[in-house]
This record gives C-alpha cells, sequence and structure tokens, in this order.
C-alpha cells in the first residue's frame, strides 16, 4: 500500500487494517476483497500475471453488511 488507511479480508477470514509499506499478497484463485475505511482514502499498487490474457476474475461487490462502519 502507498497511502492512506486500507482494509483487507481473505474469505471467511477476520477484515484487518493495512497501512502505507504494508505488502499484501493473495494466492492466485483466493477469494478476498480490499479497500479503503469507511473514512479514508487508499492507494495501492497491484502487480499480478495473467493466465490466457486475463489478468483477473471480479467477483461480487462487498454488501454494506460485509463492510465494516
Amino acid at each position: 500500500m502507498t497511502a492512506g488507511c486500507g482494509l483487507v479480508q481473505r474469505w471467511g477470514g477476520a477484515i484487518k487494517q493495512i497501512r502505507p509499506g504494508d505488502v499484501i499478497w493473495f494466492a492466485p484463485g483466493e477469494k478476498h476483497w480490499h479497500g479503503a475505511t469507511p473514512t479514508t482514502a487508499m492507494t495501492h499498487i497491484a502487480i499480478q500475471e495473467a493466465l490466457d490474457g486475463k489478468t483477473v476474475d471480479w467477483m461480487e461487490q462487498v454488501s454494506d453488511d460485509q463492510y465494516p462502519n
């Protein structure tokens, strides 16, 4: 992460706070979400490989019930 304060959650895991300098890694195909906190913005750099010309499978949007207030 490069700036701000963010949140990340692996499927079925606890929500964790991330800050500038934190490096987060997810295994290929590991379901997760990441984003800013409800009160701060965040910026990050994502590095990902392509498989058969595709880099990501976007999943459902995180619901208000799943996202911390």
